[in-house]
């Protein structure tokens, strides 16, 4: 067979396989918006606005152009957002079988033919690492979803397949095209991810291999470390260099020769324009090759890069989501900088304890005042006690809670004082950062995976497995002793090493085969994971699980899954003819590898069904009454609701705050915009008083120990003059006289403008008084209760039931659950057994009966995963409190309604029952339905017994690691234990105490009580 032949054959089988990788991510793909970014991306696609940095420009270009398919129908949006992923997905598979393709042919190639055995062998090389590709748990998830993941991995396998094809015809005149390519995708790829940039290590490695004479393992090195310094050069001198000489040259402009902003910035861009063309001809006038290159290099690099303009462009037009507004040269730095996320120690640094000895002022901060560039403030930085800092630090977070990571993961004392030692901080590098957080997800993609609970350590939460108990059982206790709610979670995947044999077999192949390939792909393999590890560094508790990250190093490792065919090919041919050998080979292969992952992954994969996200987004929303400011704080409770509002024009007369971006000035500017049908929100502070570096910090002291008028506080705040200041040594400190606040209520205001009704109008209270605990106020703090102070209930204001206490400002009190908010009311309810607000049942039950909708979450057929079951405990929780409210309200029909509509919504095989089910079985035998509540106890005390059960058959130093799981199950049968004793449930209560009884003693002997 001549290539001719191949290629064509080759083209063919590759297109079979991405139309089956195109065929499985279309159907399993989200009709919706996702939750954590997806929902803001395909917003920003959608208008394109500005998202979270460093963002994504070009994937907004081209999820704008998706979206426009959409034809005006704002449901098919998201689709053609999430499409867009599903093909790029699709795509890098192609990509993908082509590279096992291509390195497959050189171990038999000595000349042009090949045999038909071989042929399929390579032919079943391709399809095998690529399907198993398309089957991996990691690249799967990011595959059906509107993220940015897909498309950098289709950037990632587009580049390393071009350094592929370039090497075919190297020596050919022109050849360098492939190379002038490569350089073009990159840049185009950075805006995207960066993910991409990682692959320029193992590119420089095929380039040296190729072009030396005698290739050498000193010389190799040599080009690896060029290709560091080439890494170096595009991150830092081209990604970051180009906009750090931009921002002198426009600072010189506007501020020394008056020009308007962003002149600098234009004449720095053509200048570099005439340098660049002018470098290119004369390099190729004079016969100067390399130089030549280079310089095409840079450029189109460069103008592939220049998609970031569009981020410029947009911030520049003030869209409602413009996010660090990077309409100057200098905002613009630190967006792509990722400021706003901090920055963490690589190479040299503090420990997580270390004492902070002094601060420093590095870098200025300018923000456009009166069309000129002034410092508002400047960067500042710890400086730590030297004798608490060291080389390679990894334990270095001093956020709260995180110490208490860093014991758990070494075995450092508890609550130790001391700089941990340099065996401790390895300790955590290997254990947690490289095993738990790197290994882990490596084997959940090719061995297997427990479920999907996020993971903490916990024997029966998010680890990896085999489905070979002997491994499992040793490594995490006996795994048929789990609960069934855990043994039945989608999540549950099992490939029995398979996947991971066969690569593993795949790369032994390759080093003894092809040495120098190996080191290529090797390489590759290394700065796609592990090199990531290290350069996140990352701290414990993660909020989400982070497999994404590495999912390059997966897509590496699919390439020595299509190597090990061959390896076995080459084995079986020994004993039976090639073409038979092969055919066997491929077959055997396809169906216990990609096969067998297709099979296993599908459930907890298909999203079809799922609008969760969106219909939860418009819960928030309709929580709310019109004009409404409502404030959130984290990214699944914001994101969704922008794209309610921005995508699917759900109530776009709500102003959504969120609170973390309430501490910036960029944020607040927004804010006192209309948007849409919302008005401007009223804050008092006018914008020099809450520039960046102005009242960021605003210290309590207790001049005053009595209930002080809140404008009267923020009236006092707001002032310039030194004597309304704190001051120490040269410092000077802004402060607030008084913790105590009050608002003084105008009870006509509150009537005219509905902020209570029925009998809440009888309960108004004459001042809202309350106390915040802390002894400062931040920014977003200090613009809540300006909010509050001039607000005059004109306006209502919600705060998302997801926020959490940080985010209350010490008005909880004044809380009123409507549905997925609480309504800021004059009315004082304190908190009583943990639970905030009170609850207007006319309110309440028509929401939640009749306004709200639920995404599908009865379909047993719909998958949910955690974040979904997370969410899900609020709601049962708010179904629960409903309940209680109109049984004391002497409402039971409606009760008995809202309790069934819990059940019938959150079965416990689908949401699996947990404490809000108590409650939910108090009300029932309240209301004489003694029947439901009985079957609800008896569920709950198969799913503890079993939880039980588990947790005493691990060893001691497992059961450490359960946290407070046993004390938990224990809690939960100690309360159905009164529960069913109060109700006289005579047999129920016997069944429970029998339990009890069997295990408190297992119960006190490991809690040392």
């Amino acid at each position: 067979m001549n290539q001719t032949q191949y290629s064509k054959i080759n083209t063919i089988v590759g297109w079979v396989v991405f139309a089956a990788a195109t065929l499985v991510y279309l159907l399993s793909m989200e009709p919706t918006a996702s939750f954590w970014d997806c929902s803001e991306f395909i917003t920003t696609a959608f208008k394109l606005e500005v998202g979270h940095p460093p963002g994504a420009p070009l994937f907004m270009i081209a999820g704008r152009l998706f979206t426009l398919l959409a034809g005006g129908n704002l449901s098919i949006v998201p689709v053609m957002v999430n499409a867009m992923s599903a093909l790029a997905s699709s795509f890098t598979i192609l990509f993908l079988f082509w590279t096992i393709t291509h390195i497959a042919k050189r171990f038999f190639v000595a000349s042009e033919e090949l045999s038909m055995g071989k042929l399929i062998a390579i032919m079943g090389a391709g399809a095998v690492g690529a399907l198993a590709f398309t089957f991996s748990d990691s690249f799967w998830f990011s595959a059906i979803e509107g993220e940015v993941y897909a498309s950098s991995s289709l950037f990632t396998a587009m580049v390393f397949w071009a350094v592929l094809k370039w090497e075919n015809v190297a020596d050919e005149q022109y050849s360098n095209r492939w190379l002038v390519l490569i350089a073009y995708l990159m840049g185009l790829s950075i805006g995207v991810h960066l993910l991409n940039l990682l692959a320029i290590p193992a590119i420089v490695l095929v380039y040296y291999y190729k072009k030396a004479k005698n290739p050498t393992n000193l010389g190799a090195i040599k080009a690896f470390l060029i290709s560091i310094v080439i890494l170096g050069v595009v991150m830092y001198g081209i990604i970051q260099g180009l906009f750090v000489i931009a921002s002198w040259l426009d600072l010189l402009f506007v501020n020394s020769f008056g020009l308007p902003v962003n002149s600098g910035v234009v004449f720095y861009a053509v200048l570099l324009i005439i340098g660049l063309t002018w470098g290119i001809a004369y390099t190729h006038k004079h016969n100067k090759v390399l130089w030549n290159t280079a310089l095409l290099f840079v450029t189109v690099l460069i103008i592939g890069y220049s998609s970031v303009a569009m981020v410029i462009i947009r911030s520049a037009a003030h869209p409602p989501m413009d996010e660090n507004s990077p309409n100057n040269v200098f905002s613009l730095l630190s967006y792509l900088n990722r400021d706003q996320y901090g920055d963490r120690p690589l190479g040299y640094g503090q420990y997580f304890n270390a004492p902070v000895i002094d601060y420093k002022k590095t870098s200025p901060n300018y923000a456009v005042v009166n069309d000129k560039y002034v410092v508002t403030d400047y960067k500042t930085e710890r400086v730590y006690d030297p004798a608490f800092t060291g080389f390679f630090p990894r334990m270095y977070s001093d956020q709260d809670g995180h110490d208490r990571g860093y014991y758990q993961w070494t075995s450092m004392p508890q609550k130790s004082t001391e700089k941990p030692t340099f065996f401790n901080n390895m300790e955590y590098f290997f254990r947690y950062q490289i095993n738990f957080m790197y290994f882990r997800y490596f084997m959940w993609n090719f061995a297997g995976r427990q479920n999907d609970i996020q993971g903490d350590g916990n024997p029966m939460q998010g680890n990896w497995i085999s489905g070979i108990p002997f491994f499992d059982n040793m490594r995490l206790g006996d795994q048929s002793l789990l609960p069934d709610y855990i043994k039945n979670n989608k999540g549950h995947n099992t490939y029995f090493f398979l996947p991971l044999i066969l690569g593993l077999l795949g790369m032994y192949f390759s080093y003894k085969k092809d040495r120098p390939y190996f080191w290529v792909v090797m390489l590759f393999f290394f700065f796609t994971g592990l090199a990531i590890v290290i350069y996140l560094n990352q701290p414990p508790f993660q909020p989400r699980e982070r497999d994404y990250a590495y999912a390059g190093s997966f897509y590496v490792f699919a390439i020595w899954i299509g190597l090990g065919v061959i390896y076995l090919y080459e084995l079986m041919k020994k004993f039976t003819p090639s073409t038979v050998s092969a055919v066997a080979v491929t077959g055997i292969s396809l169906v216990l590898v990609p096969g067998l992952m297709g099979q296993q992954n599908w459930d907890d994969h298909d999203r079809s069904g799922r609008y969760t996200c969106r219909d939860f987004a418009a819960n928030y929303l309709n929580s709310c009454e019109k004009n409404a400011i409502i404030f959130t704080n984290g990214d699944n409770d914001t994101f969704p609701l922008w794209y309610a509002q921005e995508v699917e024009n759900i109530r776009p007369d709500v102003r959504v705050i969120n609170m973390s971006y309430l501490a910036t000035d960029w944020y607040i500017d927004q804010m006192k915009r209309k948007a849409y049908e919302s008005a401007p929100v009223p804050f008092s502070l006018t914008r020099d008083k809450y520039l960046q570096g102005k009242r960021d910090l605003v210290y309590i002291q207790e001049q005053v120990k009595e209930p002080t008028e809140l404008k009267t506080l923020i009236d006092f705040v707001s002032q310039d003059d030194p004597k309304y200041k704190l001051s120490q040594g040269t410092e000077i400190f802004d402060f607030i006289p008084s913790k105590m606040f009050r608002v003084t209520i105008d009870s006509a205001a509150v009537l005219k403008n509905n902020v209570l009704s029925g009998t809440g109008k009888k309960q108004i209270a004459k001042t809202v008084d309350w106390t915040v605990a802390q002894g400062y106020l931040r920014k977003n703090d200090l613009m809540v209760l300006d909010l509050l102070a001039h607000n005059d209930w004109t306006r209502p204001i919600y705060f998302a039931f997801t926020t959490g206490p940080d985010a209350y400002v010490g008005l909880q009190d004044y809380f009123q659950l409507d549905g997925f908010t609480y309504r800021f009311v004059p009315v004082k309810t304190p908190k009583e057994d943990g639970q905030v607000g009170r609850i207007n049942s006319d309110i309440l039950y028509n929401n939640v009966m009749n306004k709200f909708v639920w995404g599908g979450i009865d379909n047993p057929k719909v998958y949910l995963d955690e974040n979904n079951q997370r969410m899900l405990m609020n709601i049962k929780n708010m179904f629960a409190r409903l309940a209680e409210t109109l049984i004391v309200e002497n409402k039971k029909d409606s009760a008995r309604k809202v309790l069934d509509q819990c059940m019938k919504l959150m079965p416990n095989s689908i949401v699996p029952y947990n404490y809000y089910n108590i409650l939910i079985a108090d009300s029932y035998y309240r209301l004489g339905d003694v029947a439901k509540a009985d079957e609800i106890v008896t569920v709950m005390q198969k799913n503890t017994t079993q939880e039980l059960k588990y947790f005493f058959s691990l060893a001691a130093d497992r059961q450490a690691s359960l946290g407070n799981e046993r004390q938990r199950s224990m809690a939960v049968l100690y309360e159905l234990l009164k529960m069913t004793e109060k109700y006289n449930r005579t047999q129920v209560h016997k069944n429970l105490n029998d339990v009890f009884q069997a295990y408190y003693p297992n119960f006190q002997q490991s809690s040392g009580r």
